[in-house]
């Protein structure tokens, strides 16, 4: 049986992402690599990946020459380094969106590369998946809301059963 996973922030190909988040890696091959090996590490090639923005970076190597390499059936929510049409190209991707919303275990999960402080369903206990802050966000956690970039956990994606063990000890915000 299939599992879930979501990530966000990978960057592959984008050198300067080593110094500006104090990644761990002497090169921008290093860091490919090492990503590689640990999306591998976790995701059998019929998971389900939902990428929540900033896969790759616009001047590193083609997106494809990444998505042929990573096991997993691969969603994308675009971040703001994503290149819609380029990787819409690749053929590797299962969709492409800004904003997606699926339901897990009867759990909803709201799905943006940015963060937001209210999402559909958030009165309802609906959870709040996001990139882009590279785990620099003040008045984390907030609420049933989650940074999954790779930056925040160990460079590699979250299972859906991760995700939900961070999530439950989280309490709900919003009023119903």
């Amino acid at each position: 049986m299939s599992k879930l996973f979501f990530t966000a922030d990978t960057h592959f190909g984008h050198e300067s992402i080593i110094r500006l988040c104090k990644r761990p890696f002497d090169s921008v091959e290093a860091m490919d690599e090492a990503l590689i090996a640990r999306w591998n590490g976790k995701v059998a090639p019929n998971d389900v990946v939902y990428h929540i923005g900033d896969f790759s970076f616009r001047a590193g190597k083609p997106a494809e020459a990444y998505l042929e390499r990573l096991n997993g059936q691969i969603h994308l929510v675009l971040g703001n380094h994503d290149d819609q049409a380029k990787l819409e190209s690749t053929g590797r991707l299962r969709s492409i969106g800004e904003i997606r919303e699926l339901r897990w275990k009867g759990q909803t999960i709201v799905m943006c590369h940015y963060p937001m402080r209210e999402w559909p369903g958030a009165w309802r206990g609906a959870w709040h998946l996001f990139g882009h802050v590279h785990g620099r966000l003040d008045g984390e956690p907030f609420g049933y809301s989650l940074d999954v970039g790779v930056d925040s956990h160990g460079y590699a994606p979250l299972a859906a059963e991760e995700v939900a063990a961070l999530m439950a000890g989280r309490q709900q915000i919003f009023g119903t």
